[in-house]
């Protein structure tokens, strides 16, 4: 089983990368400030303009180190890609399930199962764990909606249909997710999903995890040779990780909504921590951010039961399993997808 190594975050927007041997040097106003080894890093994540040197992104491409880059506000600008990896005829196959409607609805109903199944779950766990300060009839209803939106999302006759019954059980879920809010309810609330630009609280700490789960996804699809800008459910757009946006699609709820909700239950996140531009947006300062990094860093190290596998593994290698069973699909190893259904 692969190792979970660690995940460089840069959040000192004045900070430049570069190399020296096998080590990345952390400068800042020309002088160096961290030393830390290539070979314990899996992945690195920049919030900043100021950048990193071409050794260093040469050094990672090679060693199959993610490098992603973001604004200081978390937005994602681009993505370092080195050479491809991985057997060229599982991406040819990968090209032609794309190409094929029906080939692709297959793969995109598992996705969207695991989405919903694993968002039923969240809700199920919440009245077992605190039903006594929830509307369990409230939630139980809603419970019983996603059981049915699974039936109708395994009959799914198109993409378009998918989508449709997609859309319908998210906005059934986002319905209930401010219940699952259990303190601090002043000043983190939950009335819908908005994230160009999030304006709320809650919408951008959701808009910032996405983001990072998508950077675990696209990297853990490149590590076993698939191409995470070639989708099933999302087609193709310049620039879009169309296939980690699928993948993480069963990912959402379990992993980066009950995180955000464990941010603010615990009160790891005040009001503090966010300010409010003149157009709406709200931004998560930079301390804030830094919390919001080790914890999620320290959620990956967790371990949990996979489903499919049967064994012991960390939260942050999920991703990586998912990536790897489907590739194992693709390949024909495997007769269907098992998306990745929690309890």
């Amino acid at each position: 089983m692969r190792k979970l190594l660690n995940t460089l975050y840069v959040t000192s927007p004045n900070v430049y990368l570069s190399l020296d041997g096998e080590n990345i040097v952390v400068l800042k106003e020309n002088n160096e400030v961290a030393r830390l080894p290539l070979h314990n890093l899996e992945s690195i994540i920049v919030f900043s303009y100021i950048g990193v040197s071409p050794a260093l992104m040469g050094a990672c491409a090679k060693r199959n180190i993610a490098l992603s880059f973001l604004t200081p506000n978390g937005k994602f600008l681009a993505r370092v890609v080195g050479e491809v990896r991985g057997n060229v005829t599982l991406r040819k196959a990968q090209y032609r399930i794309s190409e094929s409607e029906e080939l692709s609805l297959n793969i995109a109903k598992s996705f969207i199962i695991g989405k919903v199944y694993n968002a039923k779950w969240v809700i199920e766990r919440a009245i077992r764990d605190y039903a006594l300060r929830l509307d369990v009839v409230r939630l139980k209803d809603v419970s019983t909606v996603l059981s049915k939106s699974l039936s109708l999302i395994s009959k799914s006759a198109s993409l378009d249909e998918l989508r449709g019954f997609e859309g319908e059980a998210a906005s059934n879920y986002f319905s209930v997710l401010d219940d699952l809010i259990l303190q601090q309810k002043n000043d983190f609330y939950f009335t819908g999903r908005n994230k160009r630009p999030p304006t709320d609280n809650v919408n951008a700490m959701l808009s910032f995890v996405y983001t990072l789960l998508a950077h675990d996804v696209a990297a853990a699809l490149e590590t076993v040779g698939l191409d995470p800008y070639v989708g099933f459910m999302h087609r193709d757009r310049p620039g879009r990780i169309s296939l980690a946006l699928d993948l993480m699609e069963e990912l959402r709820s379990v992993f980066a909504d009950r995180f955000v909700l464990s941010l603010i239950n615990k009160r790891c996140v005040k009001k503090e921590d966010f300010c409010q531009k003149e157009n709406g947006t709200v931004l998560i300062n930079d301390d804030a951010r830094k919390t919001i990094l080790s914890a999620w860093q320290s959620r990956k190290q967790e371990q949990i039961r996979h489903p499919f596998l049967e064994e012991k593994i960390e939260w942050g290698l999920v991703p990586y399993v998912q990536a790897m069973l489907l590739a194992r699909f693709i390949r024909g190893d495997l007769d269907a997808y098992p998306p990745f259904m929690w309890k």
